[in-house]
């Protein structure tokens, strides 16, 4: 399942998608500990599997939580997708 979290609004399209399919395979994380800004969380889905999911706080503010990770400011890829070795984890700006 792709599991969309972020918003749209008058300066562009901020989005995370996170394929929890290829999440639930993952037992390293990576991402809780790679995002300066701590925006992911650990849930359990609607199958009782540990996915990661982004903190109900954080949604309608990712373009400002993202803003110092974004490849502009020095990454080649962005820490919590460098972090994930499924590439569950996908940006949409």
């Amino acid at each position: 399942m792709l599991a969309n979290y972020g918003y749209q609004d008058g300066s562009g399209v901020y989005y995370i998608r996170i394929d929890t399919d290829a999440c639930v395979d993952c037992v390293e994380r990576g991402c809780l500990a790679a995002c300066p800004e701590q925006l992911f969380a650990p849930m359990i889905d609607d199958y009782d599997d540990e996915v990661v999911e982004v903190r109900e706080a954080c949604r309608q503010r990712l373009a400002g939580h993202c803003a110092a990770c974004k490849p502009a400011a020095g990454y080649d890829r962005l820490p919590c997708t460098a972090a994930c070795p499924a590439g569950a984890i996908v940006h949409s700006w």
